[in-house]
């Protein structure tokens, strides 16, 4: 599971512009819950081996007694509770101020691992300007500047080092051949609690915690037709006596932490409602982990043939990026439709996992090419010369040649469709890497 950092500090110290710093993008995944006027930011980050997600929270007022502001520190109190650990982020501009002095009596009250970080520090001496805030009583005070990416991998250093991390383990990944981690990701009250219920009871399984994560995670290990998987939690599974309940709790951070470790995710949407933003965020971001997924929309048998004709329609629409995804109609409650459920999760699998031998991919290249050639875009016209695979889980496919920055997107999906189609890739992502060699003759005169 990927640790979790959550960045705390009063408005405008400049916490989005380092979550953006953490995570190497412009803009975050969005948790988006009906009724709160501010929501968390999440991203995922890397550092070396050591791969994190990141929260980004509006400015905290610990006390604060009601509207936007009362909404906003709930939201904070929530991502730090999420966290392993917390960068609590002050302006070394500014100064020191009440506020931040409230938030440090916050965090020293949870007890949980903290680093001390005065962004804004570009110029500055360490020392006499910074040495205000060892008032806070949060121990050392690193500078930063987000804005010029100043001291950020030491910052990452520091906030990872208390969690003991373990190198990455590849003899563990291949003793995981053959298993299939499966993690069911949905909306609170769509039913991954039933449905999982459902598949623990009615393949008689024996269950038990998997322990060794600093988050309570559980992963549930069982085999059905003589193919081993392991359900990754989202739904909050917790052990009760020797019977395994499941509490319908959505956070964020646990469906993020799940998708990212499964191989294959089945989304669980609700029949009754539709698909909704918060649906879509989820599947957005399946996506951006690139795996495989299968959609599953439980509930069918309580809704009648004009609202089903909209949920088909609200899939192709808001849905419309995960069209190489398999589409199911399910009641987990009634034990309706999930043998092909099992089939399509067995299919994504092993479309994410394909061998695709460079001699295939070149022949299809070359004769797609030969079936349509790439639009010429001033005086270049693209040439695409050969082709092979760049990775798994998701598949990816590298090709080469020249002017290959004027392929246009329309034909890259030209491309894709006829990868797909000639090795069955249902259920994965497929991504296109596009590579120009260096022309030598590029500086010369004539040329």
């Amino acid at each position: 599971m990927k640790p979790v950092i959550a960045l705390v500090g009063r408005p405008n110290v400049g916490k989005s512009t380092l979550f953006n710093r953490l995570t190497k993008s412009r803009d975050a995944i969005v948790a988006d819950f009906a009724g709160l006027t501010r929501d968390r930011h999440y991203g995922n980050g890397r550092q070396g081996a050591h791969e994190y997600i990141v929260i980004d929270t509006g400015g905290f007022e610990p006390d604060a007694a009601s509207g936007i502001y009362k909404e906003m520190a709930k939201q904070t109190q929530q991502a730090v509770a999420e966290a392993d650990v917390v960068i609590f982020v002050v302006d070394a501009r500014a100064g020191l101020s009440a506020q931040d002095h409230d938030i440090a009596k916050y965090l020293r009250r949870l007890g949980k691992p903290c680093v001390l970080t005065a962004n804004k520090a570009e110029g500055m001496k360490e020392g006499m300007q910074l040495s205000e805030f060892y008032e806070l009583g949060l121990g050392e005070v690193y500078p930063v500047s987000a804005a010029h990416g100043q001291g950020i991998r030491g910052l990452v250093d520091l906030a990872l080092a208390p969690l003991n991390l373990p190198e990455p383990d590849e003899d563990a990944e291949e003793a995981d051949a053959g298993l299939i981690k499966l993690a069911v990701a949905g909306r609170p009250n769509v039913g991954k609690s039933t449905l999982i219920n459902t598949w623990l009871g009615e393949e008689r399984l024996v269950a038990f915690d998997m322990p060794g994560t600093t988050r309570d995670a559980i992963s549930v290990p069982f085999e059905r037709n003589g193919q081993r998987y392991e359900l990754v939690d989202t739904a909050g599974l917790r052990r009760k006596g020797k019977v395994f309940e499941a509490i319908e709790k959505f956070s964020v951070v646990k469906t993020l932490q799940a998708i990212e470790s499964a191989n294959v995710v089945l989304l669980l949407l609700d029949a009754t409602q539709g698909v909704t933003d918060q649906d879509a965020h989820i599947a957005g971001y399946i996506l951006e982990s690139g795996r495989a997924v299968v959609i599953a929309i439980n509930k069918w048998d309580a809704v009648d043939d004009y609202q089903r004709q909209l949920v088909e329609r609200s899939i192709e629409t808001r849905l419309s990026f995960l069209k190489f995804a398999s589409v199911h109609f399910i009641s987990a409650r009634k034990r309706q439709g999930l043998g092909p459920v099992w089939t399509a999760i067995a299919q994504a699998h092993k479309a994410a996992t394909c061998k695709m031998p460079t001699p295939v991919l070149t022949r299809l290249l070359l004769e797609a090419v030969q079936f349509q050639t790439p639009k010429k875009t001033g005086m270049y016209r693209p040439k695409l010369r050969y082709a092979h695979q760049g990775g798994m889980n998701p598949p990816v496919i590298v090709i080469h040649g020249n002017s290959l920055e004027h392929v246009t997107e329309a034909y890259k999906r030209f491309l894709e469709g006829r990868f797909r189609k000639e090795f069955s890739l249902v259920g994965t992502p497929l991504r296109i890497e596009l590579k120009t060699s260096q022309n030598p003759f590029a500086d010369k005169d004539g040329h």
